[in-house]
């Protein structure tokens, strides 16, 4: 904090200093801190501006070589209760024009960060870890392109899968759909469910999701 409020001027550093509050650095202290262990390239209170050229601030900007990354804190009384029509649409409108900006956008409730923390870890861990080149795998185990293709999809489909299901899906054929999901199958991350040898579906393990970061 104080190495930013000495690189700013103005509004820009009125804003970190009223702006920067307990559902803020609760953030930091129950999910940002415990998953990175730094605040390297984390920018609180950082100015953007929309289609307007109308300034606005997010809670943080994570700016890194592979990618920008906004990260919000939502009260359910400031963000849900007093919003009116417009303000909801403004906030959906905007969102959507830093996506189109190039920004991943990510929210959190203040009800999550103070009671649930570890909800919000897993998510920010889902979205930000794929674009982590320098971090290694979180599990030995080798997963190709292919096979973490099938998993989003499993992950999407939300019901056991079949070899027709990726047939379909990624325009491969029967003989190479079997083969891929019996392959994830062999490395634990999914299970056959069929009858005697014969396996007809294959369900996701819990914390298969964790193969895609």
């Amino acid at each position: 904090m104080a190495d930013h409020l000495a690189h700013r001027f103005g509004e820009r550093k009125g804003r970190l200093l009223r702006g920067h509050n307990f559902a803020e650095k609760l953030l930091l202290q129950n999910v940002w801190w415990p998953l990175f262990g730094n605040f390297d390239n984390l920018h609180p209170e950082y100015e953007i501006y929309d289609w307007n050229r109308k300034s606005q601030f997010l809670d943080f900007a994570f700016l890194t070589p592979y990618g920008r990354f906004g990260i919000e804190c939502d009260g359910f009384q400031s963000h849900i209760k007093e919003m009116d029509r417009e303000k909801f649409s403004y906030a959906l409108n905007r969102d959507t024009f830093l996506t189109g900006m190039g920004w991943k956008m990510i929210h959190f409730s203040f009800d999550d960060i103070q009671h649930r923390p570890e909800i919000c870890r897993m998510l920010l861990q889902l979205v930000i870890g794929p674009h982590m080149l320098q971090n290694a795998p979180s599990s030995a185990i080798s997963i190709s392109p292919e096979e973490k293709e099938v998993i989003r999809f499993a992950i999407n489909l939300g019901k056991p899968i079949r070899p027709k299901d990726l047939t379909s899906q990624c325009g491969i054929n029967f003989r190479t759909a079997r083969k891929r999901l019996h392959s994830l199958a062999e490395k634990g991350i999914l299970r056959p469910i069929g009858r005697g040898t014969v396996t007809r579906y294959y369900e996701l393990k819990p914390d298969a999701w964790r193969c895609l970061l």
